[in-house]
């Protein structure tokens, strides 16, 4: 039972929740299974195969893969935070979750994205540096600083949610007890508590634009001097390449930041279409980050190659050709930025 009458203060007190997803479609149920199962495996795989390649070979041993092993690390954490129970539920049909486990849910779920914020920002940060100061790049983003800033991302993550979860948890919940969304998130649920969550609406907004819109900024003015010092390759089939690197890292970075702050930040808060741009940031965002910023990548692929060599015991391959760079300045890019 979800709800409990009681005589204390006179209220119906919630004691779970319903989780009603992407809305009451039986007859999708097997089908949304399998495609967020695929997504679940694809995302755990490519981002758990991005970490032990990179603790494996000495060579990704660079602040860049640093930052990146963190990335993909979060990322594991954040799609497990919420993609297993919506399995469970279109697998079983049980949409309910205990209030405690909500509240739990949506902890670690807001500290993890606030940290993807701040880290997305570190890493963009980096990357000015490696391309726009290369020569002040190996003194200042030495070993201490990046643990120190790998550590604040995370940090700063999980302070400022712990904020939010203490103010929403001490709301009141006298029903009903649906939650428009496929998991527990901080707007769906104050619009359930019979409480004054004016203040708590407002303090959710001003945390959720302090995470999101400063980082987006440092972020978007990071890639944007990137972008400039590309487009000083004299190459043009260098400078079309990393243009395209680094326009596909924009991308995915606007859309991620876009749909958070479209969700919290914006006045509106319209319960009904913050699953749909929830997507972006929750699972998209974690499938294709392995592909965009590692995969991608020349280095990580000579990893991979070495690496597969190794496991079948094959020796004697014949070393792959790298394309020959004809200006120091095209050469700082490709080995500073994302040595493809």
């Amino acid at each position: 039972c979800q709800i409990r009458s009681t005589e204390w203060k006179n209220k119906t007190v919630v004691t779970g929740f319903i989780l009603l997803g992407f809305g009451n479609h039986p007859e999708l149920d097997s089908l949304l299974f399998l495609m967020f199962l695929s997504i679940y495996v694809v995302t755990i795989t490519g981002n758990t195969f991005i970490i032990v390649l990179m603790v494996a070979n000495r060579h990704l041993h660079t602040p860049m893969y640093f930052f990146l092993g963190n990335l993909a690390c979060l990322e594991i954490c954040y799609s497990s935070t919420i993609l297993p129970k919506m399995l469970l539920s279109y697998l079983g049909g049980d949409r309910s979750i205990s209030v405690n486990k909500c509240f739990t849910q949506y902890y670690f779920f807001g500290c993890l994205a606030a940290a993807e914020c701040y880290l997305l920002a570190v890493m963009s940060y980096d990357r000015y540096l490696a391309v726009c100061k290369p020569l002040h790049y190996p003194s200042r983003m030495n070993g201490k600083l990046c643990l120190q800033l790998g550590a604040a991302s995370w940090i700063s993550g999980f302070l400022s949610n712990s904020i939010l979860t203490f103010l929403i948890s001490g709301l009141d919940f006298c029903g009903p007890n649906e939650i428009e969304h496929f998991f527990c998130d901080s707007f769906p649920i104050i619009k359930l508590s019979c409480s004054d969550t004016h203040v708590v609406g407002l303090v959710t907004s001003v945390v959720a634009g302090v995470c999101s819109l400063p980082p987006f900024l440092l972020t978007f003015s990071s890639y944007l001097y990137i972008i400039i010092t590309v487009m000083r390759i004299p190459s043009a089939s260098g400078r079309k390449k990393a243009f395209s690197t680094c326009s596909s890292h924009l991308i995915v970075v606007i859309l991620f930041y876009w749909s958070i702050l479209t969700v919290y930040v914006l006045p509106h808060h319209d319960t009904q279409i913050s699953p749909v741009f929830s997507v972006f940031y929750t699972i998209l965002t974690p499938l294709v980050n392995p592909l965009i910023y590692s995969l991608r990548n020349k280095e990580v692929k000579e990893a991979l190659r070495k690496q597969t060599s190794k496991l079948l015991a094959f020796r004697g391959l014949p070393s792959v050709k790298k394309k020959e760079v004809t200006t120091l300045n095209e050469l700082q890019v490709w080995t500073q930025l994302y040595g493809m």
